[in-house]
């Protein structure tokens, strides 16, 4: 797959997580996975695995009170990242003046290693006249208990009813005032240890004077080193880089350029100061990153910048770029198709809209492409039916016609999030076909969602198994159904109701998932794994390489485990699957 499919979408160790009643829930935790070019890639999993979290990190639509707290999404699409901005006065006077500022600034690189040892020394010497590691922890979790409790019964008492559950409100009154003591004497107790600390390092004179001695030759020393004269080579870099942040900023038009370039060289001048490498591509990516997109500098003409930018959707600070690539680039169809429908418009206006927005096509054009579409998903009389409100369709229909909302832009991914659960199972096989029936004409990425394998069994390419916000094992959809190696996948297989026998009880994975409140040490499905080890919960087991498009993340896998074979019910399940899902 690898060799002859081009990456559409490669996902770097991403983590999210969720503001969640005064606490941090990571939902994904270290994914990395790449997506090809026409494939179909299903993500499979319980309820509660982060299947859908992971996927509405492609398109911008976490939850308000969610985030990426690290790792990229990079977006391989030439058309969108070809980027080109006039070469004119402005432009000029812009780059020569960031040019002539980041030459100012180049001597701080000389000086890097210096400036990081006065940081730390610095850092030492606050660390002396502060909590220790462990005080703050413990204080810091103490805290985070209480304004979690406290939150709880604040909760709690909003449900209760004032006329009949008086005394109930007065308690849980009282509870939050005690928790508002518990709060205030807790911060009372982290002060005056913090004072105690300072008061101990300014009675401690050798070390107030080892301090001020060593900054003090750590600074002669950081003065000397940047003072060098900058080379030609940084000179040279330093006038793409000035090009580059004229074209990362320029996309947007003459007053976000203006903008943009001065947060891009203060993010500079910090890279140049901290000794990070500007001429590694993907260093450098990384700075640019924490202001704007990265537009690589590719060539020139008298009135033409041209460059190609790095799509990092992970790090998106531009409404702009959004409405570039969210329906346009990446469309979503969702689960419930009436929730992704206005009732007071009607079908024909929902699609046309969507077409004129993106298309910038006039209203007549866009009828004739809704009529098209609408015919394409399989919606009869579709001319008598484009001013239909959605109550007027059946639940099929009304998922067709959001699929062909989605395909309005012709996007490059299609992400399907469980888009056939609420539909019958006749109507579900007909949803399949027409994705798979589409995909062959508009050769878009389908990423499907889902917890049924037998929709995986028909639709999918390659098969991502997720849990507990963590892939644990992925390959084409043959290998994970035949040759699986993780045993949750072995579980997930052993509850398919198809492989039940006469008379005997459908196999269940015992427990549950573990809190993504806490951190967890080992192997998350440990808890529940019969198969389970004991450096399952000690360590957390790398991915291991099946072959070279699977792989799994079990201890299973080490030379060292003892070998286990999967259960017998899936031993040979292929007659089996094939029958059951008409594969």
């Amino acid at each position: 797959m690898a060799e002859d499919k081009k990456v559409l979408l490669s996902v770097k160790d991403l983590v999210v997580k969720f503001h969640v009643r005064g606490r941090i829930l990571t939902a994904i935790r270290g994914i990395s996975l790449d997506i090809y070019e026409g494939e179909s890639i299903a993500i499979v999993g319980e309820s509660g695995s982060g299947k859908s979290v992971f996927t509405k990190t492609f398109a911008g639509m976490l939850d308000s009170n969610g985030f990426i707290d690290k790792g990229e999404i990079i977006y391989n699409d030439l058309e969108l990242a070809d980027t080109k901005v006039s070469y004119n006065a402005f432009a000029h006077k812009m780059i020569k003046k960031y040019q002539a500022k980041l030459d100012d600034c180049s001597g701080l690189e000389f000086g890097a290693e210096t400036y990081k040892k006065i940081r730390a020394l610095e850092k030492e010497k606050a660390a002396r006249m502060d909590l220790n590691e462990e005080e703050r922890e413990k204080i810091a979790n103490k805290l985070d208990t209480l304004k979690y409790e406290r939150t709880e019964i604040f909760n709690k008492r909003q449900t209760y009813n004032p006329k009949t559950e008086k005394h109930l409100i007065k308690e849980a009154t009282q509870k939050i005032k005690d928790y508002d003591a518990q709060i205030a004497e807790l911060k009372l107790k982290k002060e005056e240890a913090i004072r105690k600390h300072k008061a101990e390092f300014e009675a401690d004179t050798k070390a107030k004077e080892y301090y001020s001695t060593e900054l003090s030759k750590l600074k002669a020393q950081y003065h000397e080193e940047i003072s060098k004269p900058v080379t030609q080579e940084q000179k040279k870099r330093n006038e793409v880089l000035a090009k580059e942040m004229y074209l990362s900023g320029g996309r947007y038009g003459y007053y976000r350029a203006y903008k943009l370039m001065g947060g891009l060289f203060e993010a500079l001048k910090k890279a140049m100061k901290m000794g990070v490498d500007l001429d590694n591509e993907d260093q450098r990516n990384q700075v640019f990153d924490t202001v704007a997109f990265h537009v690589r500098y590719v060539d020139e003409t008298e009135d033409t910048l041209h460059g190609v930018a790095i799509l990092n959707i992970a790090d998106v600070k531009e409404k702009e770029d959004w409405a570039q690539i969210r329906g346009n680039k990446i469309a979503t169809v969702f689960q419930d198709p009436m929730t992704s429908l206005n009732p007071i418009i009607t079908i024909g206006k929902q699609i046309s809209s969507i077409i004129m927005k993106h298309q910038k096509c006039s209203e007549a054009e866009a009828r004739v492409r809704a009529l098209t579409l609408m015919k394409k998903v399989g919606i009869p009389n579709a001319e008598s039916r484009f001013d239909d409100y959605p109550f007027e369709y059946s639940g099929g229909m009304r998922q067709r016609i959001v699929i062909a909302i989605a395909l309005s832009c012709q996007p490059k991914i299609l992400i399907c999030d469980e888009p056939t659960t609420a539909l019958d199972v006749t109507i579900q096989a007909q949803i399949l076909q027409l994705l798979k029936d589409l995909q062959k004409e508009f050769h878009y990425t389908i990423v499907f969602i889902t917890h049924d394998l037998g929709v995986v069994a028909n639709i999918a390419d390659r098969v991502a198994v997720l849990y507990a916000g963590q892939i644990v094992e992925y390959g084409t959809v043959d290998e994970v159904f035949y040759d699986p190696h993780h045993p949750y996948t072995w579980a997930l297989l052993s509850s398919l109701p198809q492989l039940a026998k006469p008379n005997e009880e459908l196999f269940s994975i015992t427990g549950t998932p573990p809190s993504l409140y806490n951190d967890i040490q080992g192997d998350p499905f440990a808890p529940r794994n019969q198969y389970a080890l004991k450096i399952d919960s000690l360590k957390e087991p790398p991915m291991f390489k099946v072959t070279d498009t699977h792989y799994a993340k079990t201890w299973l896998l080490d030379p060292r485990s003892p070998k286990v074979e999967k259960p017998k019910a899936i031993g040979n399940i292929h007659e089996t699957l094939i029958k059951a899902f008409n594969i």
